[in-house]
């Protein structure tokens, strides 16, 4: 005689909801600023020059006058003069410096070669730049409009054919 076992597995699964109380943080941020005045002085092309060929409306620009003689044809926006044993060639650069946040009523410009040139003359709106010393370009300039200050590099008649000449002008506009 076989035995019938029954087995009765009862399972309650009984659910009940857990709700998760809202986990929250909070924060103070305190937030300080001074304000200082600053200026800004950025290059521009002038509309008699030569275009400057990379850099304009920043600091960092680039005015390439090309191929120069001392007679021939000259390119548009260039200037040229000659004496009996050198020539210059000029061009205009617009040159912007403006203020935020400050009383300053105008500033300084002062200009600066790169490096020595003991060959070729260098002036910025008829001053002569050196390396040796900043000249003073203009001791009361006006905010907030181009000004176009001639570049002008003199090149005696015995430098040689197909010299390349370069040099930078290092530009500083101080608040007054």
């Amino acid at each position: 005689m076989k035995k019938l076992v029954l087995l009765t597995i009862a399972a309650a699964v009984l659910m009940i909801p857990t709700f998760a109380a809202a986990q929250t943080a909070t924060g103070t941020l305190t937030v300080t600023a001074t304000v200082n005045s600053s200026i800004s002085l950025v290059f521009n092309s002038d509309a008699a020059g030569v275009a400057l060929s990379a850099g304009a409306g920043t600091n960092t620009a680039t005015l390439a006058f090309g191929n120069v003689s001392a007679f021939g044809a000259v390119a548009a926006g260039i200037t040229r003069t000659t004496t009996a044993t050198t020539f210059t060639v000029s061009t205009p650069v617009d040159v912007l410096v403006t203020k935020a946040n400050s009383a300053s009523a105008n500033y300084t410009l002062k200009a600066q070669l790169g490096a020595a040139d003991a060959i070729n003359t260098w002036q910025v709106g008829g001053t002569t730049v050196t390396n040796a010393a900043q000249a003073t370009i203009t001791a009361t300039g006006a905010y907030g409009s181009n000004v176009a200050e001639a570049i002008a590099l003199t090149v005696p008649f015995t430098t040689a054919n197909a010299t390349a000449i370069s040099n930078t002008i290092n530009f500083t506009a101080t608040a007054n």
